[in-house]
């Protein structure tokens, strides 16, 4: 079988999301299948050419030289140039028009437009709602990244519960471990943070992270932990002014760091020396800050909303928290953001926690991810 891999967003230089996503699953497609022929497509810009060495031989890469409209121009036209079985697009949006008969999978990785609109940009949201509605309807199959991402297909968008499949994502086992002694050193002190004495969160600066109740949260448990800082690494999203000035109204801006982009090297460092993550996202398609702070021996305080609530293994205790592998909390209530925090600072619930954690990254791996995807991929 000869398949089309969209890989213009696995080589950008600065991956979050869906650029790791693409890039994982794809490196994790050529460890586990020598039979079939990939042909993956790559932006003239691509940092892959750097990377091209190390590729088995059934992976062919091709730049599509269009600066603009790349998916639905360039790689539309590329469809009729290659005898593809199937084109795979890891990341929403499928060219509208491709040569007759090609079978297509896209991965869906939540519906944020849908559910959080005015957290989304103009443009995003008329593209998404275009896409969502009319394209995903004639995908041959839907990969979700979660149960919920499923459940908001079949009700949000109408897709037929038998064209989706759930694969979870996993997360790199190689990078994402427990750091200790000197690297943990020399890392914080980069950074200028102290181990145990710090809150975590990790990912873009934009609305639907919540970080205006998470800086507020904060303020209140910063009153009773004085030695704790709240440390935000994440490149700047938009939408985001008023989180940056945030700490400066409430007098804290002692006690906020603003990192920005970090790269993946160093996240393992911060993760262990947190207190916590705190990921009380809005919506979330999977949460792979999650997994990886599990990785490193983090506590994780996050949502009882959307993917959150299946991804990091826990146990309700009540209708505030959950107890073993990570602290539920209502995102929408500082209250129970806080509640999340001060309980995170029991000696006794982190090591349960902890150890629960290690447990539950069992579930996720993107070898996994790779051979429940090529499932799909081979039965469209």
């Amino acid at each position: 079988m000869i398949i089309g891999f969209d890989g213009s967003r696995a080589f950008d230089k600065k991956k979050t999301g869906t650029e790791n996503y693409s890039y994982q699953l794809l490196k994790a497609l050529a460890k586990i299948d020598d039979k079939n022929t990939y042909i993956v497509y790559i932006r003239p810009n691509s940092q892959a050419r750097n990377d091209n060495n190390g590729w088995p031989k059934n992976f062919k890469f091709v730049t599509i030289k269009w600066s603009r409209l790349w998916t639905q121009g360039g790689l539309a036209v590329q469809t009729f140039k290659d005898d593809l079985n199937v084109l795979y697009v890891p990341a929403h949006t499928l060219p509208l028009i491709r040569t007759p008969g090609i079978k297509t999978v896209v991965t869906v990785h939540d519906l944020g437009s849908e559910f959080l609109p005015s957290m989304h940009q103009l443009k995003q949201k008329l593209y998404l709602s275009i896409m969502q509605r009319y394209q995903l309807r004639g995908a041959s199959k839907i990969i979700a990244v979660s149960k919920a991402t499923k459940r908001d297909l079949v009700e949000r968008i109408g897709i037929e519960e038998d064209k989706i499949r759930v694969v979870y994502e996993g997360y790199d086992k190689e990078l994402f471990r427990s750091v200790k002694e000197e690297i943990l050193r020399n890392t914080l002190k980069y950074f200028d943070i102290e181990e145990g004495k710090y809150f975590l969160f990790v990912g873009t600066v934009q609305p639907r992270k919540n970080l205006e109740r998470i800086i507020k949260a904060f303020s209140i448990v910063a009153r009773d932990f004085a030695a704790s800082k709240l440390v935000i690494a994440g490149s700047k999203g938009w939408m985001s002014d008023e989180v940056y000035q945030l700490p400066k109204k409430l007098g804290i801006e002692d006690k906020v760091k603003f990192l920005g982009y970090v790269a993946d090297k160093d996240l393992p460092a911060l993760y262990s020396g947190a207190k916590a993550l705190l990921f009380p996202s809005l919506f979330e398609g999977f949460g792979l800050p999650i997994l990886e702070a599990q990785a490193c021996g983090c506590p994780v305080i996050t949502s009882d909303v959307s993917s959150m609530t299946e991804v990091p293994g826990y146990v309700r205790v009540n209708r505030h928290v959950a107890g073993k592998a990570a602290i539920l909390v209502n995102p929408y209530s500082i209250d129970d953001i806080v509640r999340g925090m001060e309980k995170v600072q029991s000696a006794k619930w982190r090591v349960q926690s902890v150890k629960a954690g290690f447990e539950n990254i069992k579930r996720f791996s993107w070898e996994k991810c790779a051979k429940e995807t090529l499932k799909v991929l081979l039965s469209s």
